[in-house]
């Protein structure tokens, strides 16, 4: 494994304090997961490729951007890994390391309609820049 890939591997399990080796591989996190659909990787398959050391194709993925964020794989762990949080590590790496800025503030005004709460706006940002 490459220098640089292994301490990308570490600095995401650092930031979101999950240790994947505790994954039993259930899927239980995936089959709670409401944006599985949407998704390329899955819950369960997003901490068995980090614990792989296979974090390629996840920093390519736009499967970071789908995950909702709403920790019903959290909730739905039997182990208490929480693949939420990795998801959240590895988009804030990829936002970070490659400045892959997602929603900027010039893009709001097309995505406002009249049913839009405001909190989604701040949570997009959120999410989506770093």
């Amino acid at each position: 494994m490459e220098k640089s890939k292994e301490n990308l591997i570490q600095d995401v399990v650092r930031r979101s304090g999950v240790n994947p080796r505790k994954c039993m591989k259930c899927g239980k996190c995936s089959g709670t997961c409401p944006a599985y659909d949407e998704m390329e990787y899955h819950p369960h398959q997003f901490v068995y490729m980090i614990e792989t050391g296979d974090i390629e194709p996840l920093l390519k993925s736009k499967s970071i951007y789908k995950c909702l964020t709403c920790f019903a794989c959290v909730d739905r762990c039997p182990r208490g890994v929480e693949p939420a949080k990795l998801i959240e590590s590895i988009r804030l790496s990829v936002i970070r390391e490659q400045g892959n800025n997602h929603l900027t503030p010039q893009m709001i005004p097309e995505l406002i309609d009249e049913e839009m709460p405001q909190q989604a706006l701040v949570t997009a940002f959120r999410k989506y820049t770093k």
